[in-house]
């Protein structure tokens, strides 16, 4: 795999763009959208799995935590993308209501540390799927805490190793090629991922 190109000198780093604010924002309320069909739709009929496979489902509520920080390459962009994304799907009447901004916050910020050391300075596979690690901790923290506090540490350890397989799966590998499939489309000329 081809890394992206490299980012803009460090002056530049934390200067959002209009475009970017926009971007960033619109990515996250379409993934929100997706978020509320997803534990509407998909969730519902995986939970006869048990709680260890259906965790093998929830990588998709991490795309935000790792594609908008791939495209516009800015400090909280994994954070914002994620918390917009919790937002609009609390707002459209996700199954967990309120307590889905938890979730976000706690995703968004497990892939921003991953992105804050390296200085926000290396956009390639391996930082992709450690970011999405990162949010897939951030997420099994929340829910070890919040969804499953009861359960024993076998359960509890097979919940959170599925979760984090999940999203590097979905969302490490798979929100990679996703940038890199919109950077070929030319949709991304205006940001550092598209150069």
């Amino acid at each position: 795999m081809k890394a992206l190109p490299a980012s803009r000198p460090s002056t530049e780093l934390f200067r959002w763009r209009t475009v970017d604010i926009v971007v960033v924002a619109l990515l996250a309320v379409a993934f929100g959208v997706v978020f509320w069909a997803w534990g509407t739709y998909v969730w519902a009929w995986g939970s006869f799995l048990g709680p260890q496979t259906e965790s093998l489902l929830t990588g998709v509520w991490l795309l935000p935590a790792v594609v908008c920080p791939l495209i516009v390459r800015r400090p909280g962009a994994a954070l914002f993308g994620e918390l917009v994304a919790a937002v609009v799907s609390a707002l459209l009447g996700s199954y967990w209501g309120l307590d889905t901004l938890l979730s976000g916050l706690l995703q968004g910020a497990g892939a921003e540390v991953v992105f804050l050391i390296t200085m926000y300075r290396a956009w390639n596979p391996v930082i992709a799927i450690l970011a999405a690690a990162g949010a897939g901790i951030g997420e099994a923290i929340h829910d070890l805490i919040v969804s499953y506090p009861g359960l024993d540490y076998a359960g509890r350890a097979a919940i959170g190793a599925a979760e984090i397989v999940s999203a590097i799966a979905i969302v490490g590998i798979g929100g990679w090629f996703l940038v890199r499939a919109l950077r070929r489309t030319g949709a991304l000329q205006t940001f550092p991922s598209g150069g």
